[in-house]
C-alpha cells in the first residue's frame, strides 16, 4: 500500500491517478497511523512551504513521516515534498490580511498562499506594508540544508519557473532507469533546495543557474518537478518507484 500524504496542499488526485496508471495501490490519507503502516510513502505538495508544514503539524503527520523515513520505507517527495525534508526555507508564511493592512509586527514581508514555494505563481507583496522580514520557516530537518528563492540573473527568466525543462543526471539512480539523460520534465516552483551535502543531488536543471531537480539519500528520493505532469518520463519514474523493492 502506498500512502499519499494529504497536508491540505497539492494536486493529490493527479498524483493518485498517475500512481494507479503505474500499477500502484495508492491511498490518499491524513491519518498518521496509515502513514506509519504504509509500505511506501508519497508526499506531493504545492503552495507555500509554511502552510504545508502547518498542515503536517496539525494532522500529526510530521512525526509519522519522520518515523516512516527512519524505518527505511521508500519515500517519494514531489515539489514541496522535496523541500520540507530540509532544515528550513526562505519562504515566509503567507501574510494574514489584517497584518497586511496594518503592516503589523511579525507579518512576513510579502508572500501569499499563491507564492508557491513548491508551486504556484508569486503574488508579490502588494499591501504588505512595512512588516519586518519573517524568520525562515522550519522544515522536517531530515536532511541538512535550506530552501532558497530562485534568483535568475536575467529578468527574461521568470519566477516562478514554470514549464518544461531538461534535467541532467549526476549519479546512478534506480528510479531513473529507462529515463534518458537530458530528458524534459515539468516544473512549477519559485524555490529550490540547496543541500549541505551536494552529493545528495541526483538531477540538476538550469534556470539562469543550477537548480536541484532531484535528490537521493538512502530510502529517500524526491524531485522538484512533477512526475504526474511529465507524461511518459514521469510515468516511468512512478513505475520504477512502485516496482522497487
Amino acid at each position: 500500500m502506498i500512502a499519499i500524504v494529504d497536508a491540505c496542499s497539492g494536486n493529490l488526485r493527479s498524483v493518485e491517478r498517475a500512481l494507479e496508471r503505474a500499477s500502484g495501490r495508492p491511498v490518499v490519507t491524513r491519518d498518521p497511523d496509515v502513514v506509519r503502516k504504509a509500505d511506501k510513502i508519497v508526499v506531493p505538495g504545492q503552495g507555500a512551504f509554511g502552510v504545508f508544514m502547518r498542515g503536517l503539524a496539525e494532522r500529526g503527520l510530521g512525526g509519522a513521516l519522520r518515523e516512516a523515513i527512519a524505518s527505511g520505507r521508500p519515500y517519494l517527495g514531489i515539489c514541496l515534498g522535496l523541500q520540507v525534508l530540509f532544515d528550513s526555507s526562505e519562504e515566509a508564511y503567507p501574510t494574514p490580511p489584517e497584518a497586511a493592512e496594518t503592516g503589523g509586527a511579525g507579518a512576513p514581508a510579502g508572500g501569499t498562499a499563491a507564492d508557491a514555494g513548491g508551486g504556484g505563481p508569486q503574488a508579490g507583496g502588494a499591501g504588505a506594508g512595512r512588516a519586518a522580514p519573517a524568520a525562515p520557516a522550519a522544515g522536517l530537518g531530515v536532511l541538512a540544508g535550506r530552501v532558497v528563492r530562485l534568483r535568475p540573473p536575467s529578468p527574461a527568466l521568470k519566477v516562478p519557473h514554470m514549464g518544461w525543462n531538461q534535467v541532467r543526471r549526476l549519479r546512478p539512480e534506480p528510479l531513473l532507469d529507462g529515463v534518458p539523460d537530458a530528458a524534459y520534465v515539468y516544473f512549477v516552483h519559485s524555490y529550490h533546495a540547496v543541500p549541505d551535502d551536494p552529493a545528495l543531488i541526483a538531477l540538476l536543471a538550469d534556470h539562469g543557474g543550477p537548480i536541484t531537480a532531484a535528490i537521493r539519500k538512502d530510502n529517500l528520493f524526491a524531485c522538484q518537478f512533477h512526475p504526474e505532469k511529465s507524461q511518459a518520463i514521469g510515468l516511468r519514474i512512478l513505475q520504477n518507484f512502485v516496482e522497487a523493492a
